[in-house]
């Protein structure tokens, strides 16, 4: 206990570190205890919480395996939500459908999610905030609110995905004697028990679910060497970005393949992941450090998610090329009937793997974004009571009275991903193109103009998906168009960026120039001095750019 009786935080090492001196190294510009910072006997029971594990110190300045292993972790939890069963049935069905054709799509895909997640663990790192917390800090409370609540319905989505996902597995290892209702309801009560694997560290909590991603590359890597894909193929589907006759499938498919692979609420979750590694924000060669091993390890970890995924379509590309109505239901029997009874079960585990490992990620990723957005911190079991019951309800009945319609269902859920995703990567590439935010850390030109191009494309694809899934009845179109137009509108104002949003209503109303700098220098502050000179900076150390 310290002298004047707080209580102080205590690492995975074992070290202490008082209240006061884990707000001087964790920020660069502490935010009030009401803002963002709980007190420690608040977060008490909530594992990954800022500064949990300590980097080690090393003689060198030069790259360290031992570094890189403390940093290991957040880009291998993110990089559940590329392999949860949406994913795979994506890839089933792409493999299935196109055969290795779409293999670029997957490819780029992952490489466009790498540069979003990398993005999201510069925010994190840099300014000891993460998305949503940095989202509630900028937004006044409308924008807020819907981003909140845009994000809660990707979540519930993702997990009507993994609790169908389970349930599928769980219904081909009982040989079918468990119906999937009733898998969805099992599914829905062992989440409770990953929970408890908290009180076992941090670092137990990550081996845990690496050890899942294991099972899954163990799995799906058998599958692989058994039916021996064409590997010419294999190299022509990742290195030639063309879809030669292709069906109208085909081309829905590479479509979709995006929403599948890229979550939006991933990239919330990848920003408060970070945090729980100590760095000294004081120092920008610590910071510099963090996210160059941080990089490495997002591109390992999302590098397995993809060779992983490339086991699942290479697999029903040469085995089950051109089988109608592919699903991952239709997959376990397909699998039965050509290689038997043990290579199902083999399927069967990779799924459930993949299930329940996204399961508790999406727990963690509703907790930060809650908590973020409208400052509600929930007990997890709480939280996964909450999202668990929403996206049972559906399912348990779809389940009951209309299995097949579980398929298009996920279809569905993939395109609501898709459209969800602008409300999580426009935000991000605000924040981190900002000097005020991000001080010498901000976005170069290069990548704001990347990030831009797949803002732009995902947008045309979620124009695409629309167009494409709605039904054709004229009684449809009028309240489509009504929340088309009020989404883009708010995408509109997402992407014109706060900045230039009050520039523009300032002009609009007629307001003099002064409340343009009274409006920032209401701005929060992040990023440590960058070497500008103080006029370029507004009274209270923001900067103006």
């Amino acid at each position: 206990m310290s002298g004047d009786g707080k209580q102080p935080l205590l690492t995975d090492t074992g070290i202490e570190i008082s209240d006061d001196a884990h707000l001087q190294q964790n920020s660069i510009q502490a935010p009030s205890d009401d803002e963002t910072t709980p007190k420690h006997d608040e977060v008490k029971g909530f594992e990954i919480t800022p500064g949990t594990i300590q980097i080690p110190e090393t003689e060198s300045a030069s790259f360290s395996f031992r570094k890189l292993w403390a940093f290991t972790g957040p880009g291998f939890l993110m990089s559940i939500a590329y392999l949860d069963p949406g994913n795979i049935e994506s890839d089933l069905m792409s493999g299935a459908i196109a055969g290795y054709k779409l293999l670029w799509v997957l490819m780029w895909s992952t490489v466009m999610g790498l540069v979003l997640q990398l993005l999201a663990a510069r925010l994190g790192c840099v300014t000891g905030h993460h998305l949503a917390q940095v989202c509630h800090r900028e937004y006044s409370p409308v924008p807020r609110i819907v981003l909140w609540l845009m994000m809660e319905i990707a979540i519930i989505g993702s997990d009507i995905q993994e609790v169908v996902g389970s349930a599928i597995a769980i219904n081909l290892l009982s040989s079918g004697k468990v119906p999937i209702w009733a898998g969805v309801l099992i599914t829905g009560v062992d989440t409770f028990t990953f929970l408890f694997l908290e009180n076992y560290g941090l670092r137990k909590l990550e081996a845990f679910f690496g050890a899942l991603i294991t099972t899954m590359a163990a799995a799906f890597m058998y599958m692989y060497i058994t039916v021996k894909p064409d590997q010419v193929e294999i190299l022509k589907g990742l290195f030639i970005p063309y879809c030669h006759n292709c069906s109208t499938d085909a081309i829905d498919m590479a479509v979709g393949t995006v929403g599948a692979v890229i979550m939006p609420h991933n990239i919330y979750l990848h920003s408060a992941l970070v945090l729980s590694r100590y760095i000294n924000r004081g120092q920008k060669s610590k910071v510099k450090e963090a996210n160059m091993y941080y990089a490495i390890e997002s591109a390992i970890a999302l590098f397995v998610s993809f060779i992983i995924n490339l086991f699942v379509v290479a697999v029903f590309a040469e085995a089950f090329y051109n089988r109608e109505d592919p699903s991952l239901r239709a997959a376990g029997i397909w699998i039965n009937d050509k290689y038997g009874e043990a290579m199902k079960i083999i399927w069967g585990i990779g799924i459930l793997a993949a299930g329940q490992s996204s399961t508790m990620t999406g727990t963690y990723a509703g907790q930060f974004v809650m908590e973020g957005f409208i400052q509600i911190r929930w007990a997890k079991w709480k939280r996964v009571l909450l999202t668990r019951s929403i996206a049972m309800v559906p399912t348990v009945l779809i389940a009951a009275l209309a299995t097949r319609q579980l398929d298009s269902l996920n279809e569905w859920l993939n395109i609501l991903q898709s459209i969800q995703l602008p409300f999580a990567l426009i935000p991000v590439l605000h924040f981190t193109s900002s000097q005020r935010i991000m001080g010498d850390f901000k976005n170069g030109s290069i990548t704001k103009i990347v990030v831009w191009v797949l803002a732009l494309v995902v947008m045309g694809i979620n124009i695409f998906l629309v167009v494409q899934e709605v039904p054709r009845h004229w009684y449809y179109y009028l309240p489509i168009s009504i929340i088309g137009l009020v989404y883009c509108l708010f995408v509109l104002y997402l992407a014109i960026g706060l900045k230039r949003f009050h520039r523009i209503k300032v002009w609009v109303l007629g307001q003099a120039t002064e409340s343009m700098h009274v409006w920032l220098q209401d701005r929060p502050s992040y990023a440590a001095s960058d070497g500008k000179s103080d006029s370029t900076r507004t009274p209270n150390g923001n900067n103006i750019n």
